[in-house]
């Protein structure tokens, strides 16, 4: 099983060491609860992992580890074999000592849309709700954040995150299996700088309860980024698709970026602005060979591609920032 010794040695030198006991626990059931028929094939994957030493990292502009030199093409095949079971590969792109990991989304469009209006993260403990693989949290290393904790319930996200982690070395940056239902419910003081919830509030039946229990894991003075899908409309529009959106069954409230607004504010939240809004393009979101699934252009009007493939508005997303 996967080690969290670093991540527990980690939370003791700040203000979240209070947290360890608990996650222990609730990490603990998490992994027996576990029951992936492949968890044990992606644990052995891990392990036989061609053994190499990136002559360089990079995480600010990019997720580059290691240099094309750093192997040879035989070697470079065979890793890619190796990660190929791993599919979907889903947030990205990656580049792993030369090899491309070209992803369904390009991540790196959405963290270029939202880092000139966000607080610095350097020191700061930050926390990623629904990370998926992890991409965003090599970004947040990438701006000196001081911890990043991502969680996401996928076990082959999990694995994923681990194979960079394996590269990488040691780090402060940790990708927890679990939910959101994981996390305390009012860390008060003691809570996290900056907490990011990114492709999330929509898949929530109770939008409300997602954005109070955000607050309440932000210490006094803490940032909200809110990213999540939106539509045209005014201060109290919400579209609530009556069976399927792009495909997608569980999607529950697409509320206009006034109507967001309010809801952060009713939670608490101070200096709420949204600072950006995108319609998802078909370069942006896509199938590769890294992902072979149906992707974006499968689930809109092949008439017209502002349209779902049920006649709902297509794809729009908004980030948010919002204080506490």
């Amino acid at each position: 099983m996967i080690s969290l010794d670093s991540l527990f040695n980690d939370l003791q030198k700040t203000r979240l060491h209070f947290w360890t006991d608990e996650l222990k626990k609730g990490l603990e059931q998490r992994f027996q609860d576990y029951t992936h028929g492949e968890l044990n094939q992606w644990l052995e994957l891990l392990q036989s992992l061609p053994k190499l030493t990136p002559s360089s990292v990079e995480l600010k502009d990019a997720v580059r580890i290691g240099e094309n030199n750093d192997c040879d093409d035989a070697t470079r095949n065979s890793l890619q074999q190796k990660l190929m079971p791993l599919h979907p590969w889903r947030k990205g792109p990656f580049e792993l000592f030369g090899l491309n990991i070209n992803t369904e989304w390009r991540s790196d469009w959405k963290w270029d849309r939202l880092l000139p209006h966000i607080k610095p993260l350097k020191n700061r403990l930050v926390l990623d709700v629904g990370c998926g693989n992890g991409y965003h949290c090599w970004r947040m290393l990438g701006e000196q954040a001081g911890l990043v904790i991502g969680i996401d319930p996928s076990q082959k996200f999990l694995m994923q995150f681990q194979v960079m982690k394996h590269y990488i070395g040691e780090c402060p940056v940790h990708l927890l299996p679990v939910g959101i239902e994981y996390m305390p419910d009012n860390m008060g003081k003691q809570g996290f700088d900056t907490v990011f919830s990114m492709g999330v509030l929509y898949h929530r039946k109770s939008p409300i309860e997602h954005l109070q229990h955000l607050r309440n894991l932000l210490a006094p003075g803490g940032q909200l980024i809110l990213e999540t899908l939106v539509v045209d409309g005014e201060l109290h529009t919400a579209f609530v698709p009556p069976s399927r959106y792009a495909q997608m069954r569980n999607v529950w409230f697409l509320p206009s970026t006034k109507t967001l607004e309010h809801w952060l504010v009713r939670c608490g939240f101070r200096q709420v602005k949204t600072v950006d809004i995108n319609q998802t393009s078909l370069d942006e979101q896509r199938a590769t060979e890294w992902m072979t699934f149906h992707s974006l252009k499968d689930y809109l009007d092949p008439d017209d591609i502002n349209k779902t493939i049920e006649g709902h508005p297509a794809p729009k997303r908004a980030i948010l920032v919002a204080d506490v």
